[in-house]
This record gives C-alpha cells, structure tokens and sequence, in this order.
C-alpha cells in the first residue's frame, strides 16, 4: 500500500531492472528508470513517480546555451525526457536542456547509467 508521500504511477505493468533498456538516472540516493517521459523508482508493490528536484545543480534559470543548428526539443525529438521540477528537460550530452522561447537553457548535470549490454 503507498503512503501519504507517494505519487504512485498507476498501471505500470512493465518490471524495471538491470536489463529493461530503459535509461537509468542518478536521483539523490538511488536510481530511476526514464521511461516515456516519466522517471519511475520502485517502491515496494509499485513504481512511484520521481521529478529531479530544482536546486543549485539543477537551477531553473535563463542560462542558453548551444545546440545543433535548427534543432527543437520536444516530444519525438530524439533525446530523453526528464521531469525537472515543473517542466520537462531533455537530455543532451549529460546536461539538461530546457526549451525556453528561441534557445535552449542548461539546466545543469545529470547522471546517466548505462544499461549493461545483452
């Protein structure tokens, strides 16, 4: 049963693991699994609902930065989404990238874990 503190992800029946391919981030203490745009972390019977915290590593601030030319994040643009306080960031290079008017900002690091290789 989910307490209080809890943003349960509701029928999730997918099983993260070392081999699910989905992409895992360092968050605090623990690690996250990116899937669809959401950062899921296993809690007990179900898969809560994480967002990296905006802070001093990851500001939420104008700060533009450059990027492929012509290029607009968002969905289908080919890096991964990640839940940043109450935005969405892609990931580019290990560094968050939020769209913001005609630029992007750095919104700081981000650890990725590689999935070992089958």
């Amino acid at each position: 049963m989910a307490d209080d503190k809890c943003e349960t992800h509701e029928n999730h029946d997918h099983e993260h693991g070392e081999n699910c391919g989905h992409t895992k981030i360092k968050h605090g203490d623990h690690v996250d699994y990116l899937h669809d745009g959401h950062m899921h972390h296993k809690h007990g019977d179900h898969y809560d609902e994480h967002r990296l915290e905006v802070n001093e590593q990851n500001p939420h601030r104008c700060q533009p930065v450059a990027h492929e030319d012509g290029h607009v994040h968002g969905p289908g643009c080919g890096h991964e989404a990640v839940p940043h306080g109450d935005h969405v960031d892609y990931i580019v290079n290990g560094r968050l990238h939020h769209p913001h008017g005609d630029h992007c900002d750095d919104h700081g690091p981000v650890e990725t874990i590689e999935n070992p290789k089958a």
